[in-house]
C-alpha cells in the first residue's frame, strides 16, 4: 500500500461509522460535541425523548421560578449550532430497546444502527401512585413541569412540597420569596440525612424556619384530596394540609427500563468502568444514569449533578469514538450547589460522619465544614462560602491529607484576622 494509504483508509473507514447517543440533555449533547471536536468524521445521531432543544435543568428550580416576567429557558446550544457541527438531532423520539448483538437502538419511531453508542438517558422522578393524573401535583424534572410550577406560583398557590431534598427546598424558597405559604413534608426525622448527615441536615433545616416555611418531619403522606384539582394533602394521622400546588421531590431512579434484555449490566444505573465503558465495549454511559468507577476515591459512584453530567458526557463521547486502547479514564470530585432563601449551599467530594467546622459557625449565615475519610480530606460543604469551596475541591483532587486541609484553614483564618 502506498505511503499514507493506511491513514487514508482509516479516515475513510471512520467517516462511514455512526455514533448514536440516547438522551439529548446536557450529558448527551456534550458527548456529541466532544466526539465531533475530537476529529470524528462519521455520523452522529442524538436522540431525545423531549421535543425541547437541550436546556439547563438546574435553572428550572432556581431563576425560572422567580417573581416577575417569566425568563426564557437557558438553552445549552441552539438548533443551528448543533446542526453546524454535523449532529443530527432526533427530538420527540423515545428509546425502547437496545439490541447489542445487532448494534441497534430501537425507538418508538424506528431503529438506529450504531458502531458505538452513548447512553445518557438520565434519571426520572419517583412518583406517588395516589397522585397519578391529579392536576396540581407535579414532580419537577422537565421544562414542562417547571412551567406548571411557575404558573401555580403566579396564581399565588398554597404550596406543599413532599420531600425535604434540595429541589423541594428550592421550590419552597421560591414560594416564600413571593410571600406565599409553603410547607415541606419530610418522612425522615431530619431532612437530607443521606446527603449531608443528620447534624448538618438539621442545621440546614433551620433555614426553612427562619424564612417562614413550615417543615413537618417524621410525617407520612397517605393521600390527596381533590378530583379536578388537588385541594389538600392528607397525612398519616388524618390531618389535611391545604394545597393548590404539590411538588413531589422524594428522589429519582436511573432511566434504564428501556435497557431490559439488552445484556448491558445494570445495578443502580448502567455499570461502567473507569473509562465510562459499559459491559458492552461498544457502548458507553454518562450523566445521571452512569454508575462508574471513580478511581480518585476508589469506589463506584452515580452522580446526579450538572457538573458531572457535562464532564462525563464529554469524556464518554471522546472515548466512544477513540481508537482501541486510546480511551481515557474519568475521575472527578463531585460538586453541586443549591440556592435557598438567598443563601448558597455548595458541596464537593464525599461527605462522611467525621467533620470539622473550619470557618464561620453552624448557627450563622456562613460556615465551611471539611470531612475526612481516614487520613484523607474527602469532602467540603459550605453555606455562603463561595470564596472557599473551589480551593478545597482542588485539594481533594490533589489527594490532600486531612491535616493539610486543617493547616490551610488555620492559615487562611490567620490572614483574615490580620486583615489580609
Amino acid at each position: 500500500m502506498p505511503e499514507g494509504g493506511a491513514e487514508l483508509e482509516r479516515i475513510m473507514t471512520r467517516a462511514s461509522e455512526r455514533l448514536v447517543i440516547v438522551g439529548a440533555s446536557l450529558a448527551g449533547l456534550r458527548a456529541a460535541e466532544a466526539a465531533r471536536a475530537s476529529g470524528f468524521s462519521g455520523e452522529i445521531v442524538l436522540i431525545g425523548e423531549e421535543k425541547e432543544t437541550p436546556y439547563d435543568r438546574p435553572f428550572l428550580s432556581k431563576e425560572f421560578l422567580e417573581e416577575g416576567e417569566a425568563p426564557e429557558p437557558v438553552r445549552i446550544a441552539s438548533t443551528e449550532a448543533i446542526a453546524e457541527q454535523g449532529i443530527r438531532m432526533m427530538l420527540g423520539e423515545r428509546a425502547t430497546a437496545l439490541d447489542a448483538g445487532n448494534r441497534t437502538v430501537v425507538t418508538d419511531q424506528g431503529e438506529h444502527r450504531y458502531d458505538s453508542a452513548v447512553i445518557a438517558t438520565g434519571s426520572g422522578p419517583i412518583r406517588l401512585p395516589a397522585a397519578e393524573g391529579l392536576p396540581g401535583v407535579v414532580a419537577l424534572r422537565t421544562l414542562e413541569d417547571a412551567r406548571t410550577v411557575r404558573d401555580a406560583l403566579d396564581a399565588e398557590a398554597r404550596v406543599v412540597v413532599i420531600g425535604g431534598g434540595f429541589i423541594g427546598a428550592e421550590v419552597a424558597s421560591g414560594a416564600r420569596r413571593r410571600g406565599l405559604d409553603a410547607t415541606i413534608i419530610e418522612a425522615a426525622d431530619v431532612p437530607l440525612v443521606r446527603a449531608v448527615g443528620a447534624e448538618i441536615g438539621g442545621v440546614l433545616a433551620e433555614l426553612h424556619g427562619r424564612h417562614g416555611t413550615e417543615l413537618r418531619c417524621g410525617a407520612g403522606v397517605t393521600g390527596f384530596v381533590g378530583d379536578e384539582q388537588v385541594e389538600a394533602v392528607e397525612l398519616a394521622g388524618g390531618e389535611r394540609i391545604a394545597a393548590d400546588l404539590v411538588v413531589v421531590g422524594i428522589g429519582t431512579r436511573p432511566a434504564v427500563g428501556w435497557l431490559e434484555g439488552s445484556g448491558i449490566e445494570i445495578e443502580n444505573g448502567v455499570v461502567c468502568d473507569a473509562t465510562l465503558s459499559t459491559s458492552d465495549p461498544h457502548v458507553y454511559a454518562a450523566g445521571d444514569v452512569a454508575n462508574w468507577w471513580n478511581g480518585l476515591f476508589g469506589r463506584t459512584m452515580r452522580i446526579e449533578h450538572f457538573t458531572a453530567a457535562a464532564e462525563q458526557g464529554a469524556r464518554a463521547g471522546r472515548n466512544a469514538v477513540a481508537g482501541r486502547g486510546s480511551q481515557q479514564v474519568y475521575e472527578t470530585v463531585p460538586y453541586f450547589w443549591s440556592d435557598w432563601y438567598g443563601s448558597r449551599i455548595q458541596s464537593a467530594g464525599v461527605i462522611t460522619t467525621d467533620f470539622e467546622v473550619v470557618s464561620g459557625d453552624l448557627r450563622s449565615d456562613h460556615f465551611v465544614v471539611v470531612y475526612r475519610d481516614g487520613e484523607r480530606l474527602s469532602g467540603v460543604l459550605t453555606l455562603n462560602g463561595q470564596r472557599h469551596i473551589m480551593k478545597y475541591r482542588r485539594m481533594i483532587a490533589d489527594r490532600a491529607s486531612y491535616e493539610q486541609a486543617l493547616d490551610f484553614a488555620a492559615s487562611r483564618n490567620r490572614r483574615v484576622v490580620m486583615g489580609a
